[in-house]
């Protein structure tokens, strides 16, 4: 059965994963080991992406049909599920009006289990540090940027960020088309991610390195 369950959520099979996963709970499946097998089929679709077999489309869907699977198991998952690795707050900078990317994102990480606070496109750096005020028990600040036309408003972000004081309670990921390693060194963040699958990951070995 969770086999079944994660071959609906690699291919997008949106309509057919509410029923599946009620069946492999029926065949004596835990909430638990659905949510980790689809949690492992996601890094596989976020491996997909990466070497180009797969594109956004088909990430979206799987996300979606993943969420939409989460959502059946939510109410039956102690200390697991959506939450369980505490707040993370995303947002396309200043200036910046392209989601698409931050939306998967967004999906991925609520996927991989954190309560996801999306602060939509063109957030100034204001409004990271108002949020983060409203929500002292955030663990990670992630930040995109698509234009590079936007790279200083996102170095801008994590020097507001650092001059706010929350530096040492949460990290800082950035990512997006012209984002490189490198940049994110260079303004002071934590961490960068080139996809959403590996943003996913990264964002789970921060909390589990905390």
């Amino acid at each position: 059965m969770l086999k079944d369950v994660m071959t609906a959520v690699e291919n997008g099979k949106f309509k057919e994963i509410e029923s599946l996963v009620k069946s492999a709970l029926d065949a004596g499946e835990t909430p638990e080991s659905i949510l980790d097998s689809m949690i492992e089929t996601m890094g596989i679709v976020g491996d997909r992406f990466q070497r180009n077999e797969v594109f956004i489309p088909e990430m979206l869907i799987a996300a979606k049909t993943m969420q939409k699977a989460v959502g059946v198991l939510s109410p039956l998952l102690v200390g697991a599920g959506v939450g369980a690795k505490g707040k993370l707050i995303i947002g396309t900078v200043c200036g910046d009006h392209h989601d698409i990317g931050k939306n998967l994102v967004a999906l991925m990480m609520e996927s991989a289990g954190f309560e996801v606070i999306d602060l939509g496109v063109d957030v100034s750096p204001e409004k990271y540090v108002e949020t983060l005020k409203a929500n002292p028990d955030c663990k990670i600040v992630g930040l995109s940027a698509l234009l590079t036309t936007t790279m200083e408003a996102m170095e801008a972000t994590v020097k507001a960020i650092t001059e706010a004081g929350f530096r040492n309670s949460v990290k800082i990921m950035v990512g997006g088309a012209p984002i490189t390693p490198e940049f994110a060194e260079k303004i002071g963040a934590d961490a960068y991610a080139s996809d959403a699958g590996s943003a996913a990951r990264k964002a789970t070995e921060i909390i589990s390195a905390a």
